[in-house]
């Protein structure tokens, strides 16, 4: 449903200003290669909290209290 909805925004977009619409359309997978570094910093800091969490709530599952 996603890529339809962006489907039928660019072919808006290539009706109305069909420059700005190429230029997107290049620059797409350049911006996409730009964000594969901040994905992959953003998914090992999320399993490091995650770890640092269990490790904190470790005593309290061993003591068996829950939240």
């Amino acid at each position: 449903m996603k890529l339809l909805i962006a489907l039928l925004l660019w072919a808006l977009l290539l009706v109305l200003c069909w420059p700005l619409a190429l230029l997107f359309l290049v620059a797409w997978p350049f911006l996409w290669l730009l964000s594969i570094p901040f994905r992959i910093v953003g998914g090992i800091l999320e399993v490091m909290l995650a770890v640092a969490g269990a490790i904190l709530l470790l005593p309290f599952r061993v003591a068996g209290l829950r939240r």
